[in-house]
């Protein structure tokens, strides 16, 4: 059961890609389109373990936009901060590698979790291991605690992402 929900999973993606790179509703465009993604999801299908952990329910699709709106926020704001340490130089920089744990388990929680971070300015994941992500940080601060480091680089993100895929 688990292998089909995620197959329909990779379907919907797909078609959500297919539409939105086709920009119409054209029915002979949908068959074609469904016919490539059928294609596709016979030949690389069983490598979709990673969307083990989606929630096809109305509120995790709720959490889900209301991760996007929380990203979109927290970019933002790091956008910001990184343009006030770029035009201002006396302000401070401290660039280090803080360890972070998380407690998400599905692959795509992880993912999803590590990208966000990677692409808020100022941070940048190094690595994953186990339940551990190496952030590389503009301004490390928390003089070494890692759950405030945690606090402030993830929580925000995790919070949310446990809902939608734990």
């Amino acid at each position: 059961m688990e292998k089909i929900k995620s197959r329909f999973v990779l379907f919907l993606i797909l078609t959500l890609f297919w539409v939105l790179w086709n920009n119409t509703f054209d029915p002979l465009t949908l068959i074609i389109g469904a016919i490539v993604i059928l294609i596709t999801i016979l030949l690389f299908g069983p490598s979709t373990d990673i969307f083990k952990g989606v929630k096809l329910t109305p509120s995790g699709l709720m959490y889900s936009f209301w991760y996007i709106l929380v990203f979109i926020g927290a970019l933002i704001m790091s956008n910001i901060d990184v343009l006030f340490r770029v035009l201002n130089p006396k302000l401070p920089i401290k660039p280090g590698i803080v360890r972070i744990e998380t407690s998400l388990k599905s692959p795509i929680a992880r993912l999803i979790l590590a990208n966000s971070i990677t692409l808020t300015p100022g941070t940048f994941v190094v690595d994953i291991k186990q339940n551990y992500l190496y952030i590389h940080w503009i301004e490390v601060c928390c003089d070494g605690d890692p759950e405030l480091a945690a606090k402030n680089i993830s929580e925000k993100f995790e919070k949310i992402l446990l809902k939608i895929y734990e």
